[in-house]
């Protein structure tokens, strides 16, 4: 396949340089046009934005910003009649007469253009320019949080739980309009997670390095396939000045433990080479309290389960990203990043209490078990891109080269006693241990090729090759009485590997007032597991296609519509393929399934955006093969154990409403509504049929205040109500943040406190009822926490510079994390 690529990059380099070569050998003379830009007063327009346009058409040909005396120049202009257009926040958008090139005079200059200011007060222009908290795109909604009061001394996951049509659930998986299956990017580029690694990365990202969160729920087919429910990109804040410039933040916060948490930003800028790096550290300790009721029958008898247990966990983590960015010509930037982490995860002591009985009323004995555990994670990831800007038309050719490495590490020993309901010893007490390392290695290489056929069409096509390789090692041991031995029941080692090759073609075009954008993209998937000590292994050969159809039409600068449509597949985990036990206690374990295979997913939308402001979203999807979680009961050992089953089908019905408001110049406020009714069918689940499915709706508020001068106050409510998914039915929750900020020393300070779940509402409680399932689930997460951070913007900060993503994310999403 590696030669595949090779070919590829080579006939598409062919192609372009025969572009090239086809162009006209006698280049028309050049000049520069040159001139500067005032304000109403005379006085220079620095950093204001200036286009070049053709002016027979109004094309633009080039586009530059003004320096900080307000003078602009256009290079190598060929030959021809052009226009001048300057726009700027808070000015009327000014073109200037036409100007000629004819190659007789080096520079033509363009007299003095005089901006005027906007139609509207200076007080509105402000609020307009201060980007919204939600903003709806034509294919993506926007959660911008870079200034927001509630992101402050949050993590990246507490954050993502506010974003429209986004729940999180609680074991942290994450869904989108009620379906799990969500796709997880970071600066455009696939996480490669599992499930359980992702949080882990989420929960130690520190909220202040966030610029915003984008929620695509049906992708082109430019993106991996991957995600039924959609795609989640969280934008990073990048370098956007010249000169050198930075931020620092640092945060204290005070819930039922102690956290900090701190990071540092540094941007340098000059002449053809951009640097930057983050840097952020944090301690990150919790409590959860988790209570499971469960009835387990077997042939003659029933047996009632009480179990309380507090999970402790002190979470150490160093994060770092650096890269650079080298214009090696006008046209071509080539650059590389580099990120990583360094965490420590403590469990202990995490105990845990369980009761048994023959009725719910009587417990007949009962067991403590006392788990340490600790979790290591060195994770390091290194991306290499190109971009090439062919022509100003818009023609270009990017190159990314990915590489990954994670090393998870855990040992955990768990100590059980039993006892008579007197509070005698039962029996001799039970003790295991385990060392689990495991290695995950990620290759990418990502090639994306756009061509403007005319000024209204546009062709683009790319390919990708993936190789990703997981071993997980079980080194499980048992106490014999005076010494650990080796446990050949549970001891395993698991290698998953997996290789996609994939290519897509994408052909947009524009009418006046409708816009079309048709795809189709291709994944072959190879992937073997192998359970190495049984000598199990299960190979997996697959070739699928992905259409995908976007139509927007625009029937007044009031009313707009818009309705696409794609399919995307989603792979099971890695973590969720792994078939090792990992124990709460004796009897509650997870485990994972190497059978489960993939689920694909067809998604229909209809959307409606009224003044640019209202926007209501109609969305039907089916999911077939779709993956389950599920409990299942070991009648003999009277064990309960989760693990993923694929069911026959999931029909998905959901509606979303956005509305930004003002109530006053002070006083501004987003609404988000977002109703779902999920059905989940089998045939032959546990023995019987499953049909369930509930209407659900999630109701999402902010309100934002300009209390005074330099102080912006918050305040945010959402309630989810009763939810089904499979088996199992989730109780309403509800919950209160609010938060103040204050702006000091000209805007370069912030000082920001904030309280999330003020009434400490916020739990998860969920129950299933099916064939031999019966269990309650109770759950408090520490969620009432109080959050003080100040920040420091220092150095320049003006002139915008070139800002890249990579292209390795789908498969980290399906990584397990540790933060």
């Amino acid at each position: 396949m590696k030669t595949i690529i090779h070919y590829i990059y080579i006939i598409l380099f062919v192609f372009i340089a025969g572009a090239a070569n086809a162009q006209p050998k006698n280049t028309p003379q050049t000049a520069s046009i040159a001139g500067s830009l005032l304000n109403e007063q005379g006085k220079p327009m620095d950093f204001a934005t200036v286009t070049l346009l053709r002016a027979k058409d109004s094309s633009v040909v080039k586009g530059t910003l003004t320096t900080d005396a307000g003078t602009y120049v256009f290079d190598k202009v060929p030959a021809g009649s052009y226009l001048v257009s300057a726009t700027t926040v808070g000015y009327q958008k000014t073109v200037s007469q036409p100007v000629t090139v004819s190659g007789e005079q080096p520079t033509v200059s363009v007299p003095a253009i005089k901006m005027q200011p906007g139609s509207k007060s200076l007080q509105t222009v402000n609020i307009i320019s201060s980007r919204p908290l939600i903003e709806r795109k034509a294919d993506r909604t926007v959660m911008n949080i870079e200034n927001s009061v509630l992101a402050a001394g949050n993590s990246a996951l507490e954050v993502l739980e506010r974003a429209p049509g986004v729940t999180i659930d609680k074991d942290d998986n994450i869904s989108l309009k009620g379906k799990q299956g969500v796709t997880v990017m970071i600066n455009d580029k696939l996480t490669y997670m599992s499930a359980a690694q992702l949080t882990i990365m989420l929960k130690s990202m520190d909220a202040s390095t966030i610029q915003s969160i984008e929620i695509i729920t049906n992708p082109s087919a430019k993106y991996d396939a991957s995600g039924n429910s959609g795609i989640i990109n969280i934008k990073l804040k990048k370098n956007k000045q010249s000169g050198t410039n930075g931020n620092l933040s640092l945060g204290v916060v005070q819930g039922a433990r102690f956290r900090d948490n701190t990071s540092l930003t540094i941007n340098h800028k000059q002449g053809n080479l951009n640097l930057f790096g983050t840097i952020s550290r944090g301690d990150a300790n919790r409590l959860n309290i988790l209570n499971i009721d469960r009835v387990v029958d077997s042939a003659a008898t029933s047996t009632y389960f009480k179990q309380r247990t507090e999970l402790r966990s002190q979470v150490h983590y160093n994060n770092y990203r650096f890269g650079a960015d080298y214009n090696t010509s006008s046209k071509n930037t080539l650059g590389f990043v580099i990120n990583g982490d360094y965490t420590n995860e403590y469990n202990n002591p995490n105990r845990s209490v369980t009761n048994l009985g023959l009725t719910p009323a009587a417990n007949d004995s009962y067991q403590t078990t006392t788990s340490n555990i600790k979790q290591t994670y060195r994770n390091f990831a290194a991306n290499l891109n190109d971009k090439l800007e062919i022509d100003t038309n818009g023609q270009q050719l990017s190159v990314d080269l990915d590489y990954s490495i994670f090393h998870n590490n855990s040992t955990a020993q768990y100590d059980t006693y039993f006892f008579t309901q007197a509070g005698a010893s039962q029996m001799s007490p039970l003790f295991i241990r385990n060392q689990t390392p495991s290695t995950i290695t990620i290759y990418t290489q990502k090639a994306d090729y756009t061509l403007p056929i005319t000024k209204s069409v546009k062709f683009e096509t790319g390919v990708k090759f993936s190789s990703v390789k997981t071993d997980n090692d079980l080194q499980a041991q048992i106490n014999s009485g005076s010494t650990f031995i080796n446990d050949t029941s549970r001891t395993n080692r698991f290698v998953y590997d997996e290789k996609i090759s994939a290519a897509y073609i994408n052909l947009s075009k524009t009418w006046a007032k409708t816009s079309v954008q048709a795809g189709l993209r291709a994944e072959r998937t190879s992937s073997m597991g192998d359970l190495v000590t049984k000598n199990q292994v299960v190979k997996r050969n697959y070739l699928d296609f992905f259409p995908s159809v976007f139509v927007n039409h625009s029937f007044s600068d009031k009313h707009e519509v818009g309705l696409n449509y794609s399919r995307r597949i989603d792979r099971p985990g890695y973590d969720q393929l792994n078939p090792f036990r990992f124990y709460l206690d004796q009897y509650t374990y997870e485990q994972g399934n190497p059978f489960l295979k993939p689920q694909y997913t067809n998604s229909y939308e209809l959307s409606y955006t009224y003044n640019k402001t209202i926007n209501v979203t109609l969305g039907y999807s089916q999911t077939n093969d779709v993956s389950t979680q599920i409990i299942l009961t070991d009648t003999l050992t009277k064990a309960t154990y989760q693990t993923n089953l694929n069911l026959n089908r999931q029909n998905s019905y959901n509606i979303n409403i956005n509305s930004p408001y003002t109530i006053a110049k002070w006083w501004t406020g987003n609404i988000n509504f977002t109703g779902f009714y999920q059905q989940f069918k089998s045939d032959s689940l546990l023995g019987a049929t499953l049909n369930s499915g509930k209407a659900t709706y999630v109701i999402r508020t902010t309100q934002t205040f300009l209390v005074a001068k330099g102080y912006k106050a918050e305040l945010s409510g959402n309630y989810t109500s009763a939810l089904a998914f499979g088996i199992f039915n989730i109780k309403p929750q509800y919950s209160v943040d609010a938060g103040v900020s204050h702006s000091f020393y000209n805007k370069k300070m912030n000082l920001k406190f904030a309280v999330s779940d003020i009434f400490n509402t916020r739990r998860n409680n969920v129950s299933s009822r099916y064939q031999n399932v019966n269990l309650d689930v109770r759950q408090k997460n520490d969620t009432r926490v109080a959050r003080l951070t100040f920040t420091y913007n220092f150095g320049n900060s003006k002139i915008k510079a070139r800002q890249h993503q990579t292209g390795a994310d789908d498969e980290k999403n399906r990584v397990k994390s540790g933060n």
